[in-house]
């Protein structure tokens, strides 16, 4: 047990300076400062919130919602609520005066500067999403089915003490930096109304899930830290343990699910499908009517764990719809089988906005009770099992990546021909591909002629641009981070990826061609602020990609996969 905990703690400390905590960060680093450097423990107090609600309701979140018969995504909601209740009393001083005002004859819970700390602490708890590996999938699936032990809560109290080392060096440095700065000592109480607005800010962003794709940027190194620190076979012996569950032990030729995960380049025998069980909906079937691995012998299969907060899951995501969409027809299907990590993630509606958000059409299977999570012997999110036309399980993969090796076996399955790869490589992103291309002249802009900043520019038909490079026709408005496309505005992209994407914003659309494949077309609906959204996928060729832009809409920054 001493081990697990050490790795708890390695655990929650990777979690905390990945980009998962992106959307809390800001938050902490403007509390941290809104007295200055002279409450000194006021990181310490937002941070101690923050570990405190985490813990308390990763462990019996679940439970109290549904022994009280209250919505599953309750807690998530009260969070967001009071970092803008907060938010708002710090950015609008007499407002925060009469929100305080209910406190003043209660002394002990008077709501003075610690305790404003300590509640938006307790609310940034309660919206906090971390990456989810199987430390902290092993907490939250046992503690919504196998109830709390204390072996559970050791793990889950040195998970957050992990969490809350880097956050609060973050707080204490911010407080350090900014403390020695004598325009930030002098305007304290504009300080105050700042963070309230970075509070308000949090609440939005969080509320609307507008920071996903940037969360969805952690580095490939630190995935891979995390996961051979925490999947390995001496963690995932105590895990089981802990879950009480016994070591599978293979069977003749036939191997265990761990030993064909070793490998996921190969076709295995990993013995049979389990069953589909305890799902609660189906979401994109016909009626949502259920699927039965059964009736479903004949073509092949890949069933996928996932759950839609799941930064490493969204990933994943890309990868997956463009083998549904390539070899449904063959006989392939995939089933999403989605078990949630959070209380909120139980809510059937939130999983079909978040599907419809990443254009998920292959069937989800919703499994809020674990039911199949535990048949399959789950650790963590995501995971897949490809399994052939006679039902016999072929092909384990835990986490990200190897997507070249499970589309090859599913070609192989199918007797499928061959195609390239949607990704040449584990890292899921094609060699040699186009560097991230930026659209405002800070970091970038146009490769045609020069141009003012920050005015409206015709630049005429534009030029035919080089490998990696944009030219611009039509009027725009190039700024420091982006560009704003005016009247008849297009531009032209060489780009060499296996997929292509641009970050915008705005009101209106944009329509992508390929100069080499006149039948290409497709429509952007843009709406709202900046996101990012898939312009082109297939197979890895230097193609020119022609956009043209409706007046208004804001281009960022071009990605590639």
């Amino acid at each position: 047990m001493i081990t697990l905990i050490v790795v708890g703690l390695v655990s929650g400390v990777i979690t905390a300076i990945s980009p998962c905590v992106l959307p809390v960060l800001p938050a902490i680093l403007t509390s941290s400062i809104q007295d200055g450097a002279r409450n000194r423990r006021r990181p310490l107090v937002v941070v101690g919130g923050l570990v405190t609600s985490f813990a308390v309701f990763t462990l019996l979140g679940g439970i109290l919602l549904a022994s009280l018969g209250l919505p599953d995504d309750l807690l998530r909601w009260i969070g967001i609520g009071v970092l803008a209740l907060v938010g708002l009393g710090l950015a609008i001083p007499p407002l925060g005066e009469l929100l305080q005002r209910p406190f003043e004859r209660v002394r002990p819970a008077r709501m003075d500067r610690d305790g404003n700390g300590y509640v938006m602490g307790l609310a940034l708890g309660l919206v906090f999403v971390p990456c989810a590996g199987p430390i902290l999938a092993s907490i939250t699936v046992l503690a919504a089915t196998n109830g709390v032990s204390w072996g559970l809560v050791a793990l889950t109290l040195a998970f957050s003490a992990g969490i809350a080392i880097p956050l609060l060096a973050f707080g204490l440095a911010g407080q350090a930096i900014f403390g020695r700065i004598k325009a930030v000592r002098e305007r304290l109480q504009l300080i105050r109304m700042i963070s309230g607005v970075v509070l308000l800010a949090t609440a939005l962003v969080i509320a609307t899930n507008v920071a996903e794709p940037l969360q969805r940027l952690v580095p490939s190194w630190l995935a891979g830290v995390q996961t051979s620190i925490e999947d390995n076979s001496g963690v995932r012996g105590q895990l089981d343990t802990l879950a009480g569950r016994s070591d599978a032990t293979a069977t003749g030729d036939q191997l265990t699910f761990d030993q064909c995960s070793q490998d996921p380049s190969t076709l295995h025998d990993c013995g049979p499908a389990r069953d589909l069980t305890g799902i609660t909906a189906w979401l994109n079937t016909d009626g949502g009517q259920p699927l039965d691995l059964a009736d479903l012998k004949g073509r092949v299969v890949l069933v996928d764990f996932w759950t839609y907060s799941c930064i490493n899951c969204q990933r994943t995501f890309p990868y997956l719809e463009a083998w549904d969409q390539r070899y449904r027809a063959d006989g392939l299907t995939i089933i999403g089988v989605h078990t949630p990590e959070f209380a909120f993630e139980k809510v059937t509606s939130n999983v079909a906005s978040a599907a419809k958000r990443y254009g998920i059409a292959y069937p989800i299977a919703i499994d809020d009770k674990y039911a199949t999570w535990n048949a399959w012997d789950q650790r963590f999110w995501p995971a897949h099992y490809l399994i052939d036309q006679t039902g016999e399980v072929r092909q384990v993969h835990y986490g990200e990546g190897s997507y070249a090796e499970t589309e090859k076996l599913i070609q192989q399955l199918l007797k499928a021909p061959a195609q390239a790869p949607v990704s040449v490589d584990t890292g899921g992103h094609t060699s040699g591909r186009t560097p991230e291309t930026y659209l405002g002249y800070a970091r970038g802009g146009p490769a045609n002629a020069d141009y003012p900043r920050d005015k409206a520019h015709d630049f005429g038909t534009g030029i035919a641009p080089a490998r990696d490079e944009v030219s611009f026709s039509g009027t725009w408005t190039i700024a420091d981070e982006h560009a704003t496309a005016g009247a008849g505005a297009s531009l032209d992209l060489n780009f060499y990826a296996s997929d292509a994407h641009l970050v915008l914003a705005g009101e209106g659309t944009v329509t992508a061609t390929l100069a080499d494949d006149p039948s290409y077309r497709k429509v952007i609906h843009v709406s709202g602020t900046p996101d990012l959204y898939t312009l082109w996928s297939g197979t890895p060729l230097e193609h020119t990609l022609h956009l043209e832009l409706s007046k208004g809409v804001e281009a960022y920054a071009f990605t590639f996969g």
